[in-house]
């Protein structure tokens, strides 16, 4: 354990970064994307955040406000729609032309439905139909998708994104730009080796997770290229799973937020076989009976998760809310 006049100089420097005025990276680049399709903005972009009070994300009004660590450097990246299919972008910092680039796939440009037939089952026709603006974003940063789903291992999403937002707040880098509270880029590949071991347990992040991020990191150049060299996501799985502490799951989560992967499916999710199952049947089924359902949709059975999830058709619950416990105590 650390020592507490450590961890109390730790925090108040966390406290007084936050406080300290954004870096000025002088007026901002913008442009204008013009989707070819429907695009329901929010939904979109939003999938990509990490819990309400993500500082990579946030909302103010009608603008979304996004802090990235681009391979330009950071840059903060300001959307909102201004007309109905004009969408307008604005952006700060070193990385402020690659963020501007992105601006197109992060709202599901590259996203083709293609053959994707929703007419397979009336509850998917239905949601389609009725939310044809949902579109399948991507950020191509794959390691900080790596991460964020290492987060997500096996605790709920209040303990996931908690220790998220602490991490980065702690660790991260101050984001530029007018954003409406101060908001923060993750570390580097570099700076995630060197997160101290006391800040990871104080953030709420269980060891194997941690270590897991660290290892990650430790050969981390490699593994975005490799990851980006990658054909299709069965070659992205094979990569992310011959890591230590990475499994179907998480490669599935790293493939939905950096790549967009429309047939990606996170086996192994607390809820998702029941909520799948539930939508589709009527009735609970396991990670062997939700594939065995999607399968008519091969190619698209992200696209039909999705649908799903707004749909607003969700299984009841039954039993009392699960209590995380906090090893921060221990």
């Amino acid at each position: 354990m650390p020592r507490t006049r450590d961890a109390a100089a730790y925090a108040e420097r966390s406290r007084r970064g936050a406080r300290d005025p954004r870096p000025d990276h002088g007026r901002p680049l913008e442009t204008e994307y013009r989707p070819r399709h429907p695009l329901d903005l929010r939904r979109t972009v939003l999938y990509q955040r990490h819990g309400a009070g993500d500082p990579t994300m946030s909302v103010s009004g009608s603008v979304i406000w996004w802090a990235s660590r681009t391979p330009m450097g950071i840059a903060t990246l300001a959307i909102r729609e201004t007309h109905p299919g004009v969408i307008r972008g604005a952006a700060w910092g070193p990385g402020r032309e690659w963020a501007l680039s992105m601006l197109p796939a992060l709202c599901g440009a590259d996203d083709e439905p293609g053959d994707f037939d929703a007419s397979r089952h009336p509850l998917i026709a239905d949601a389609h139909r009725r939310n044809p603006g949902i579109r399948l974003s991507r950020t191509d940063l794959v390691f900080d998708a790596l991460v964020s789903a290492i987060f997500e291992q096996k605790v709920t999403g209040m303990q996931a994104f908690g220790a998220w937002r602490r991490i980065v707040t702690w660790c991260g880098e101050r984001a530029p730009g007018p954003t409406p509270t101060p908001m923060f880029a993750p570390p580097t590949i570099e700076g995630w080796q060197h997160v101290p071991s006391w800040a990871w347990h104080r953030a709420g992040l269980e060891p194997p997770q941690s270590q897991t991020v660290v290892r990650a990191a430790r050969r981390g150049d490699s593994l975005v290229r490799a990851l980006h060299a990658a054909e299709d996501g069965e070659a992205v799985d094979r990569v992310l799973i011959s890591q230590p502490g990475i499994g179907p799951w998480t490669s599935a989560e790293t493939r939905i937020r950096a790549f967009g992967d429309p047939d990606a499916v996170s086996v192994g999710d607390y809820h998702l076989a029941h909520e799948v199952g539930y939508a589709l049947t009527g009735r609970r089924v396991d990670d062997d009976g939700m594939l065995q359902l999607l399968a008519p949709w091969a190619g698209h059975r992200q696209r039909v998760i999705r649908l799903i999830g707004a749909s607003g058709i969700h299984e009841p619950r039954r039993g009392p809310r699960l209590h995380p416990e906090d090893h921060r105590t221990r």
